[in-house]
């Protein structure tokens, strides 16, 4: 597989470009007075009658159903936390050291201190503990007189400890949104979206959107809603987005509101947040950059870039009480402060990235390429690895090699601790069912998951995944999977189309940033910026008319240079770096074009 990398120079990709419904486009197009391009993207999400559209570009104009008739545990769960907070009960929430977890956390401190509760919390060790409630919190909240203990974005899986919460008394209520297990834990109350309908528009929040729902519900059932419900709001849409929610259904109504508020936020942590990055707010609709600030609003790749990445940094290498001071202080001074941290360790983080992905190509490159199509599985171990940031670095590699990774690191010379990320084609929670007898600990879902294992067992594990990979993947599946929206010319990539875009936002998980592509393109200029990146200069002939734009490919050092002619893939972009204002390409793949294919049999899916 490298070989072939190696011999034509460019990203191993496989291209499905989505079937075109010219007649249905030009309907929807007509509808909402817009381009037929953007007709077709409506199609390409299941937008596929003017009623469906019209839905999805305004979700506001949907009449919610409560959140009382959907949650069946919403109603007692109120009722706990109402009684705790008028009998002065000492409440303990247990987070998570994700950014979903510490939103959720924030969230919860801040909201029902403001109701006035007795309201502490604790989040366990990454490093020596792992994910979730366990025994030592719950002995150590009773030890401290806690009454009713909340988990946030964990739970569901407890059993154990929760069945010890209850030996000794407490209250416990499991607000989480991670998939079920066989048997749930005895707690008083549960609320997980997981419980409720496949259909409901709440089905797809992320665990600061379920602390939301309960924080806002308890409010309004103690009368003091008043003021609460934008810090709120301000931190869903922080965390919703950093935890790669869906961005459908109620996920997707909210988050339109709080992108557009977020960057005047009143929340110190998030102003602190915005200035150490750098985000550079866009601006609405036909909009001049001279207009007022409140007219600004944030994308979701600004949390998903550039505020996300900065807080979940801490909880991968650092002390997640920094990202817990930073959204719960009221002083600017503080959050300043915490916000510094926070971009000091995220420098950290990434230098420990590149570090781990380059031992591991070296490692992969060595070992294992040569091996992929018989594999079909990646399993990379080595001692010395920061397991908080390996899942960051098996991305990496699945997005390189086009296989599912699985990679881990030495603890105590006996134990292998690792990460697990899939392809479309591969569930990485099956797979760890599957070789079960060898692990110690496993959880996770489809696309993502965490093991441990002794290492004795290393070898067979190896074995028994590149078994089961055998049984669920051909060799045509392992190319990392493009899925491009349709063609156009650069000549059609202009201020106007990147407007119209806007209907589609936000964008995320479920309904991804537009990918268009162009064939035969050629590269004017390139050079290598930042770490490993080609700044280019793009050019297409139409008509004897030569259309240029700039671009910009993201860690594709590997590929530089890039041939003369090719056909690209794409996403658009606003450059408004020093005052700039102009849209510009961002590739996300690249190929020879049509009439090579041809000739040296290369393949490729899609139109």
């Amino acid at each position: 597989m490298s070989v072939n990398k190696k011999n034509i120079g460019l990203p191993y990709q496989r291209w499905h470009i989505a079937k075109q419904n010219e007649e249905l486009a030009e309907k929807l197009a007509s509808v909402n007075n817009v381009s037929p391009i953007i007709g077709q993207l409506l199609i390409n999400r299941g937008m596929e009658t003017p009623e469906i559209a019209t839905r999805f570009i305004n979700p506001e104009c949907i009449n919610l159903p409560s959140p009382l008739d959907e949650f069946p545990d919403l109603v007692p769960s109120v009722e706990l936390l109402a009684s705790a907070i008028r009998n002065h009960e000492k409440i303990a929430i247990c987070g998570d050291y994700d950014a979903d977890g510490m939103t959720s956390t924030a969230l919860l401190l801040r909201s029902l201190g403001s109701l006035g509760a007795n309201i502490d919390y604790a989040i366990p060790s990454r490093m020596h503990e792992g994910y979730g409630i366990n025994k030592r919190i719950v002995e150590e909240f009773h030890s401290e007189g806690v009454s009713l203990i909340l988990t946030v974005d964990n739970g569901i899986a407890a059993f154990e400890p929760i069945a010890r919460a209850k030996e000794l008394g407490l209250k416990v209520i499991i607000t989480d949104h991670h998939d079920l297990p066989p048997q749930l834990p005895v707690a008083d109350a549960i609320l997980n979206p997981k419980l409720i309908s496949l259909s409901s528009p709440y089905r797809g929040l992320a665990g600061v959107g379920v602390a939301y729902v309960l924080a806002v519900c308890l409010a309004q059932h103690l009368g003091k809603l008043t003021g609460l419900v934008q810090p709120m709001l301000d931190l869903f849409t922080l965390g919703t987005i950093a935890d790669l929610a869906p961005l459908t259904g109620v996920n997707r109504r909210w988050i339109k509101r709080g992108l557009k508020s977020l960057y005047k936020s009143n929340l110190p942590g998030i102003q602190a947040l915005i200035q150490v990055s750098g985000v550079q707010p866009s601006m609405g609709e036909n909009q001049q950059v001279s207009k007022a600030q409140n007219s600004k609003s944030l994308k979701p790749e600004d949390i998903g870039f550039r505020l996300g990445p900065r807080i979940n940094a801490v909880g991968r290498i650092g002390n997640p009480q920094i990202v817990i001071e930073l959204l719960t202080t009221d002083d600017m001074g503080i959050a300043l402060e915490r916000a510094m941290q926070c971009e000091q360790i995220n420098a950290e983080r990434q230098k420990i990235c590149e570090e781990i992905q380059g031992e591991a190509i070296l490692l992969v490159e060595d070992l294992y390429a040569q091996n992929l199509h018989q594999d079909r599985v990646l399993v990379v171990v080595k001692d010395n690895w920061h397991h908080g940031v390996i899942g960051i670095v098996a991305s990496r590699l699945v997005e390189r090699y086009g296989v599912p990774v699985f990679i881990g690191t030495y603890e105590n010379n006996n134990l292998v601790r690792g990460s697990a990320r899939g392809i479309p084609e591969f569930n990485v929670f099956e797979a760890l069912e599957f070789t079960r007898d060898l692990l110690y600990k496993y959880g996770g879902h489809k696309a993502a998951a965490g093991f441990s294992l002794p290492a004795a067992n290393l070898e067979n594990f190896r074995l028994r995944l590149s078994e089961f990979a055998n049984q669920c993947l051909e060799v045509q599946h392992l190319k990392p999977l493009l899925r491009i929206d349709g063609q156009i010319n650069l000549c059609q990539v202009n201020r106007d189309l990147f407007q119209q875009l806007n209907i589609l936002h936000p964008c995320g998980i479920e309904n991804p940033d537009p990918i268009f592509w162009t064939p035969q393109v050629r590269v004017v200029e390139q050079q290598m910026i930042g770490k490993g990146s080609i700044k280019l200069t793009l050019a297409q002939i139409i008509d004897n008319i030569r259309y240029e734009i700039r671009a910009l490919a993201w860690r594709w050092g590997d590929y530089f240079p890039l041939p003369f002619t090719i056909d690209i893939a794409y996403k658009l972009r606003e450059n408004n770096f020093n005052g700039a204002n102009d849209i510009e390409l961002e590739l996300v793949g690249v190929r020879l074009p049509q009439q090579y294919h041809q000739s040296c049999n290369y393949s490729f899916d899609g139109n």
